[in-house]
């Protein structure tokens, strides 16, 4: 089964003139070298508080702006006469309190009743949509780092592993239908950690700090009804050294929603950790059911 292709795909639009929104991490750099490849070369919005440096020398048009600087982002985009566009990079979550916003920025802000990243990034969305701007996909040009689903690793999970993951995926899509966060961290099916701001690296130590260096079992999902445009769940070589360090034994992640940076070096240095990777169909719609749930909810098949 392959992974849904939509016949629209925006990638197939040679004419449209694409920009990239760049955060933190190697996402940007990604997509600049995937486009790239199709022959598109995208003017790059760099986000000053979360992108490297480094985008200078990746990108051919760069410009750098404030967090805030929405009107400022929209007047760049318009210069470059960018239609489509890609948001890529983290930017973390605490970053909301710290904010400098300028005057469209403060009037968006105004409008909104919740600031989590869905409400926050889609009205942005929005406001680009609005100015003839279209946000695409951001997996448009890494297809082949999206996994399907199965066993991505050598080792298969285990007895206790899968029952971890089985467990974990009922409570991570629970937790995730709130956007609280996408990732816990299971033993023996209790859940030791949630992901909440601090991101997933950081869930993975506070759970080896709990219990005290025992087999951990990760498990990170998207969202029911994942907007593919923005905060899609991402692993990548880092993750898995912080598994390694801190005895996280086997991961779960959604198929078709997931992008693993550096996936065939990051699969090899799960092999080489004896780390167990499988990827799960996602949840197609958020789950009524309690935290815990089973089979179910979880989208696990045994």
């Amino acid at each position: 089964m392959g992974t849904p292709t939509p016949s629209n795909s925006p990638v197939e639009t040679p004419s449209a003139k694409w920009g990239l929104i760049a955060g933190n991490g190697r996402f940007p750099f990604l997509v600049l070298e995937g486009a790239r490849s199709q022959g598109i070369e995208m003017a790059v919005i760099a986000l000053r508080e979360e992108a490297s440096p480094e985008l200078e020398k990746s990108a051919r048009r760069l410009h750098w702006v404030g967090l805030g600087e929405l009107g400022r982002t929209i007047d760049l985009l318009h210069q470059e006469g960018i239609t489509r566009a890609v948001m890529a990079g983290q930017v973390k979550h605490n970053k909301i309190f710290s904010i400098r916003p300028d005057w469209r920025f403060s009037k968006l802000l105004l409008t909104l009743p919740r600031k989590n990243t869905d409400s926050l990034i889609g009205a942005v969305a929005r406001v680009l949509e609005s100015e003839g701007i279209e946000l695409v996909d951001s997996t448009a040009f890494l297809k082949p780092l999206v996994p399907q689903p199965g066993v991505l690793t050598r080792r298969k999970p285990d007895e206790r592993e899968a029952a971890d993951m089985e467990y974990g995926l009922g409570v991570a899509r629970h937790i995730a239908s709130m956007d609280l966060g996408q990732t816990v961290v299971v033993r023996d099916r209790a859940c030791v950690a949630i992901e909440a701001m601090e991101g997933t690296d950081e869930i993975i130590e506070r759970a080896a700090r709990i219990t005290g260096g025992e087999d951990l079992t990760v498990i990170k999902v998207s969202k029911p009804n994942q907007d593919m445009r923005f905060d899609v769940p991402v692993v990548g070589l880092p993750t898995i050294e912080f598994m390694k360090r801190f005895h996280a034994t086997a991961l779960a992640v959604d198929a078709y929603k997931t992008l693993l940076f550096d996936r065939a070096q990051l699969v090899a240095t799960a092999d080489g950790a004896g780390i167990a990777i499988q990827a799960f169909e996602p949840a197609a719609t958020q789950t009524a059911q309690t935290a815990g749930g089973g089979a179910a909810s979880s989208g696990v098949k045994r």
